[in-house]
């Protein structure tokens, strides 16, 4: 059974920093690619971010416009862990940021396209 566990959301002021982590267990970790999405209340569920395996030669990362420079997601295989480093945290960033695990080598923008997702963790950013 694949789990995928989020952690390392809080409260930060604005400007701030905070790494959010999800640890996979249950799958080849290393053949997933992997998603971050957040959804804020009243919103639609928005993709942030992902990245393709290790071994993938084309495009091995994305970004939303919204995060593009302020956000960073890595993956250690060895750890089964993904990260998402965010720095310059806006109130807007404010959400349930989840992640997700594709059965593809490579990224998709499209949540229904990602086959294991965690449980959430919230990130709120006061101004």
């Amino acid at each position: 059974q694949v789990q995928l566990v989020e952690s390392g959301g809080g409260l930060v002021q604005a400007g701030g920093s905070l790494r959010l982590s999800c640890a996979a267990s249950g799958c080849t970790f290393s053949s997933y690619a992997m998603g971050w999405f957040r959804q804020a209340p009243g919103k639609e569920r928005e993709t942030v971010a992902a990245v393709a395996v290790m071994w993938w030669t084309g495009s091995r990362t994305y970004y939303a416009d919204s995060v593009k420079g302020r956000f960073t997601t890595s993956r250690d295989d060895a750890k089964n862990t993904v990260y998402l480093q965010m720095s310059s945290l806006k109130p807007e960033d404010t959400a349930v940021y989840y992640c997700a695990a594709r059965g593809s080598p490579t990224w998709s923008t499209d949540p229904s396209s990602y086959h294991y997702w965690g449980q959430g963790t919230q990130v709120t950013v006061s101004s």
